[in-house]
């Protein structure tokens, strides 16, 4: 009988080692591959100093050795020399690991972006950074206000930071208040992780506006080309609504979809494309950066042409028509933007995204979305959690429950971390606010939006 016992103990520890051993060996490329990511797109797009960046946005990485180069503009991350793993920085391109891809062809790869005239910072607000004089409206509390901003910087708590790194309040057009932490400012690009989705959601806004794509398409790829496939049904519209039915894991530590995808994928859009039909699509709903990936894939496809035509797209039909200059997204190893999460943008950019959709899709008499798009947006699908999204975006009402403080009317972008684009119609009033709240729950994101709006009459 001990000796039944004994061999069944050692089975039980073999399994465990070698399980443990399998977890090990898979999530350490995606844990040096997420800090070789995020110090380069720090240091590189924000400008910011890797100590910081190390002591703050990777302080859970500290097994990680990272070395910054300059000159070559790369960053590579190991542990003890297992799962290294190399970001490439390229101009306007942001910084994508060499996975599938050595350095050198990354960068032989890159291609210069249109960005507009420089001298376009010289308008006046939007689209530029000159504003006109003026007093703010009598009927705004600047005091009031300003109590808000401070609330959200201060620290209280030094073991849970809120970690609030940028805010941008825009009313009836203009900028009212804008704060920024130590160490960012108005030129700081700062990342909007699955705030990305919504700037996804305009470019197929674009595409439909051209009449390239249409909500009700389906045989969407020719991976989903057979009638037999169950794939071959799912629509644009279901997609968009994260309503599709495909099979997908959206959890942010050790192995999941998500993460390999992200930081251990040679092709992150073909990753989840491949992923088979687990729901009836419109029957289930399901948070899904995949599906955005699947979508960006959709739109690389539908542009065609070649990888300067493609990557100039959202800058030249988009970006540049809104003032947004220090917009980069990033695409992944095979090129496709991985339109779920990485795109960087000052406030005031990320901002002026917020303005084009309270402006229901027109800029300085430019239609950039379809008629209705902002509208479809906004609607909510019915298999989502309390009708808490739209297509795309959150609404602000169903995610958070009903404060009594909180316009019926007021919708999101969302971004890990505590980023937000809040629009809200019925007070012509856009909300930024960018930061690293780890968790998320170290800040509120339901008491800062009301407060602000306490701020103003209704």
């Amino acid at each position: 009988m001990r000796k039944i016992v004994i061999g069944g103990i050692l089975v039980i520890t073999g399994i465990g080692f070698i399980y443990g051993f399998y977890y090990v060996w898979n999530a350490l490329p995606i844990y040096t591959g997420y800090s070789a990511k995020i110090m380069c797109s720090c240091a590189f797009i924000s400008g910011r100093d890797p100590q910081s960046v190390e002591s703050q946005d990777l302080s859970s990485f500290g097994m990680a050795t990272l070395q910054v180069n300059y000159l070559d503009s790369t960053v590579v991350s190991d542990v003890l020399g297992l799962g290294r793993r190399v970001a490439v920085f390229r101009d306007d391109l942001g910084c994508t690991l060499a996975l599938g891809k050595s350095p050198e062809t990354l960068k032989q790869e890159a291609e210069v972006i249109v960005k507009p005239d420089s001298r376009q910072a010289n308008n006046y607000w939007p689209t530029g950074d000159n504003f006109a004089g003026g007093e703010f409206p009598d009927d705004l509390d600047e005091d009031a206000l300003a109590r808000v901003l401070d609330d959200a910087f201060e620290e209280q708590d030094l073991e849970n930071l809120q970690g609030t790194r940028a805010v941008v309040v825009v009313y009836q057009g203009k900028i009212v208040a804008e704060r920024y932490a130590e160490g960012f400012d108005k030129d700081t690009p700062l990342v909007g992780w699955s705030m990305t989705k919504s700037v996804t959601n305009a470019l197929v806004g674009i595409l439909v506006q051209l009449n390239l794509l249409h909500l009700d398409d389906d045989h969407l790829f020719e991976e989903w080309s057979d009638d037999q496939d169950p794939r071959s049904k799912i629509t644009l519209d279901q997609l968009l609504r994260m309503s599709s039915g495909l099979q997908w894991k959206e959890v942010y530590t050790g192995l999941s979809d998500a993460t390999k995808m992200l930081f251990n994928s040679s092709s992150p859009s073909m990753l989840a494309l491949n992923k088979p039909l687990k729901y009836q699509p419109d029957s289930y709903w399901e948070y899904s950066s995949g599906t955005t990936n699947i979508i960006s894939e959709l739109v690389r496809r539908k542009i065609g042409g070649t990888n300067k035509q493609y990557w100039n797209f959202p800058h030249a039909l988009l970006f540049n028509k809104l003032g947004m200059r220090s917009a980069v997204m990033e695409p992944g190893p095979d090129g496709t933007f991985v339109g779920s999460s990485f795109m960087y943008a000052t406030a005031r950019d990320w901002a002026r995204l917020g303005l084009l959709y309270l402006y229901e899709g027109v800029w300085n008499g430019d239609r950039i979305l379809p008629p209705g798009w902002v509208e479809y947006t906004q609607t909510p699908t019915p298999e989502a959690p309390r009708e808490s999204y739209g297509a795309h975006f959150y609404r602000t009402k169903g995610e958070h429950g009903s404060g009594p403080d909180m316009p019926k009317d007021a919708y999101h972008m969302a971004g890990y971390e505590g980023q937000k684009v809040v629009i809200i119609p019925s007070y012509d009033l856009v909300i930024v606010r960018l930061g690293f709240s780890q968790p998320e729950s170290n800040w509120d994101f339901t008491e800062f939006v009301e407060g602000v709006v306490r701020s103003f009459p209704y």
